[in-house]
């Protein structure tokens, strides 16, 4: 299907109109389109082949539209590190219909209502960022909103810096939030907290519809994606940075990509985000505030479903989360069978990585082809002596194992990603695209699509991030 043939739907506007702001996008000036994603195309049934660029960057630009748009933003609330907040909403993404179950969004399009006292801008650096990572998530297997394409323009915007400003589509199954419900709780709206209710088990668990339960069944779906997506996080060295409960998905799915970071050197109280100077949205804290957001989720749920009920439902987050994630990380040391003494294996070498600061990602993928010879972990680490103390144990474990060394390497290596894009690989393809040259995003996407394969001409994307570069904090507006 070609673009010009693309129709959407907006089934939200069905809902009372307390929900949304009908609004359209403010068209940046010059606009270019620097790049697409053929596999987010396909989501939307499209044909990555015919795609048209002039219509696609019109489209992004909001100077055309699908048949049957009405743009519109969403209303909701949320905590903002621990403090509630009764009205935010999307204060500049505007939302342009759904196609093939994917709602298409506008980041960057103008004011909203609920823009409060914002541009309603992106800049290409934030923009860059949240393209890429959109698709490098779902690359490394990992539940995620999608983007299908990024333009920049020559239309000034003023943030640390003077900038030039950008706009992402960007796709998801659900753009609601736990702060969306929080809305409507907190103003003791209560037959619209069920709308909405009903609106999300439509929409994101239709099994559920027929269930006498329902919203029960729904707030026990939701803790389990939860908890699986925290699994994720931690297990691939993910820290978000902003984890407001209107950051969080109704869905399951990382949403809004801002001050993100991938681990360099391995420290769980890693901080990517500088606004954050308590640290609360540390890398090792995410676990425990998934779980406090699924607290205020289900005080909010409150009228719907009796609270011991759900009280319930939330002590079995931790061992939902510790399961998947020793799950997780027992796939990445290549062991098939879970055995009692794997959690201390796990722990005593994150405790070594952690004090010899040893690069994440680099040293699982080397892992992954470990055969009895540590030479090729030994560059990873300061005082390589603590790790054959570990791999002394690390082989005892695994001739408790039954799979050939040459099956437990393809599997590692289908588990263990080669390349994720770290910040300073970011950096680099945002300076060259703000210099005119968005050729450093087509690389980073082809990494990001294929993070597990082999890319000889990226070969330094690989190692260790160079030390200057190591742990980068970033802003909000990133």
């Amino acid at each position: 299907m070609k673009l010009t043939d693309l129709r959407v739907r907006n089934d939200y506007l069905n809902l009372d109109e307390e929900f949304y702001h009908r609004v359209k996008p403010r068209p940046l000036k010059n606009p270019r389109l620097l790049s697409h994603s053929p596999d987010a195309a396909a989501l939307l049934g499209l044909d990555p082949s015919a795609l048209d660029r002039g219509h696609l960057q019109a489209l992004l630009n909001g100077e055309t539209f699908c048949e049957g748009s009405d743009p519109y933003a969403m209303c909701y609330a949320g905590h903002q590190f621990g403090f509630y907040v009764p009205r935010l909403g999307d204060g500049r993404a505007i939302n342009i219909g759904t196609a093939n179950g994917w709602h298409m969004q506008l980041k960057g399009a103008g004011q909203t209502r609920y823009s409060r006292q914002g541009d309603g801008r992106a800049v290409l650096r934030s923009s860059v960022r949240e393209y890429l990572l959109s698709e490098a998530m779902d690359g490394l297997g990992i539940p995620t909103s999608r983007a299908l394409a990024l333009i920049g323009s020559d239309e000034e915007i003023a943030r640390e810096r003077w900038e030039t400003g950008a706009i992402v589509l960007r796709l998801s199954p659900s753009w609601i939030r736990f702060g969306s419900f929080e809305y409507f709780y907190h103003k003791r709206k209560y037959a619209k907290l069920e709308a909405l209710a009903d609106f999300v088990i439509a929409e994101s668990y239709p099994e559920l519809q027929d269930e006498e339960d329902r919203y029960f069944l729904m707030a026990e779906k939701i803790t389990e994606r939860t908890a699986a997506l925290m699994a994720d996080w931690q297990a691939v060295g993910f820290n978000h940075g902003v984890m407001n409960t209107d950051n969080m998905s109704i869905a399951g799915l990382t949403i809004d990509y801002g001050p993100y970071a991938f681990l360099d050197h391995y420290d769980i109280d890693y901080v990517c985000n500088h606004t954050d100077t308590e640290g609360r949205y540390s890398f090792g804290n995410q676990p425990y505030i998934g779980q406090w957001n699924l607290s205020r989720l289900m005080v909010a749920l409150s009228p719907l479903v009796q609270q011991e009920r759900m009280e319930a439902l939330l002590e079995r987050f931790r061992s939902l989360y510790t399961d998947a994630y020793a799950r997780k990380m027992g796939a990445k040391l290549g062991l098939e069978r879970e055995l009692p003494e794997d959690r201390m294996l796990l722990r005593s070498l994150l405790k070594l990585m952690q004090e010899q600061a040893v690069d994440y990602t680099p040293f699982f993928r080397a892992l992954s082809r470990y055969d009895g010879d540590p030479t090729p972990l030994e560059g990873l680490f300061l005082l390589p002596s603590a790790l054959h103390t570990w791999l002394e144990t690390y082989d005892a474990r695994l001739k408790e194992e039954t799979r050939s060394t040459q099956t437990r390497h393809a599997a590692m290596l289908a588990t263990n990603p080669k390349y994720v894009l770290k910040n300073y690989m970011l950096q680099e393809a945002i300076d060259r695209a703000e210099a005119g040259d968005p050729s450093g995003i087509e690389t980073l996407l082809r990494l990001a699509r294929d993070p597990y394969g082999e890319h000889p001409d990226c070969e330094r994307y690989a190692g260790a991030t160079p030390q200057q570069f190591r742990s980068i904090q970033l802003s909000c507006s990133s």
